[in-house]
């Protein structure tokens, strides 16, 4: 349907698999990357891995420092918390969460989306198997779609944005599967909060404990090579 449509895409699993969705849906992608003082800054070379393997229109990486405020163990120099297991994880809201991180990626999405005359935009928040983020509900995602369709010229001249969320129902194992059957290749991803100066993941971190989580229960093997106990 030739249909632009703006992908938000960290490099990660979940944003990797948006993006072959929103592809396979008939969209053209224009994939949305940020450096914003994340010490995994490493999951943008991942990034530009993915949008190349995918072919998007145009992949454009903006610069927000976000260690201007810290708050988060992905901005700051707060250890990042480590587990031996996935059952270790709680419902609190972890350190690693990034203060208001989805509502500023998303504004900038919205702005993106309007200079490309986009009315699509696509993360991959996830309510199931997620690390307690707030900005990742279905309640959020839906006020951000109400207020930016207030807050734009497209909006107010009838040219509704769509926020779409195709993984928040979604456990990891049926992402992985989702992902594999579109023909993602996972080993260009990049997910871990606390990889090593060659880029391999830590194995314990939220993220990693719920990403190999998610490749076992799958029954799938993870091409990731993780780093020693």
């Amino acid at each position: 349907m030739n249909t632009p449509a703006v992908v938000l895409l960290s490099g990660g699993l979940d944003s990797t698999t948006v993006l072959a969705l929103a592809k396979d849906r008939g969209y053209v992608p224009y994939a949305l990357s940020f450096r914003y003082g994340q010490r995994h800054a490493i999951e943008l070379a991942a990034a530009r891995r993915v949008a190349q393997a995918q072919g998007v229109a145009r992949h454009v990486v903006a610069d927000i420092d976000l260690r201007v405020f810290g708050g988060s163990a992905l901005t700051s120099d707060v250890a990042v918390p480590k587990h031996d297991t996935v059952d270790a994880l709680t419902d609190e809201i972890p350190s690693t969460y990034v203060p208001a991180r989805n509502t500023i990626f998303l504004s900038f999405a919205l702005a993106y989306a309007e200079t490309v005359g986009a009315r699509d935009i696509f993360i991959g928040v996830n309510a199931l198997d997620y690390s307690g983020y707030p900005d990742c509900r279905p309640e959020y995602i839906a006020a951000f779609q109400t207020m930016a369709n207030l807050a734009t010229k497209a909006g107010v001249g009838g040219s509704s944005v769509t926020i779409h969320t195709p993984l928040i129902e979604m456990t990891k194992a049926e992402i992985v599967r989702t992902g594999l059957g579109l023909g993602v290749d996972y080993s260009l991803t990049s997910s871990c909060y606390d990889p090593d100066v060659e880029g391999k993941p830590c194995g314990h971190c939220d993220s990693c404990l719920l990403r190999r989580k998610g490749f076992a229960e799958a029954g799938e093997v993870d091409p990731l090579t993780y780093q020693a106990a």
